[in-house]
């Protein structure tokens, strides 16, 4: 799953949360949906802030820089002299 999705995910996970705790008013025996939508804006919370945590460490990779150094011929023949 690409890190846009997992996003993406966690977008919606808040949407649906914020809709189901705020916008229903829906009073039912056994559960609360203002409960849930609760939960479901915590953990798309949670998503997004692990999948921001995984784009920045990826980010931070460390690359190694090889630069070939040009050997000076003339002098080397003077050194050996």
């Amino acid at each position: 799953m690409s890190r846009n999705a997992g996003f993406g995910g966690s977008l919606f996970l808040i949407a649906v949360g914020a809709v189901l705790a705020f916008g229903v008013s829906v009073e039912a025996e056994g559960f609360n949906l203002n409960t849930i939508g609760i939960i479901l804006m915590v953990v798309g919370a949670l998503g997004a802030i692990l999948t921001l945590v995984s784009i920045t460490a990826t980010r931070k990779e460390q690359h190694t820089e090889y630069v070939k150094k040009d050997v000076d011929v003339d002098s080397r023949d003077h050194d050996a002299t």
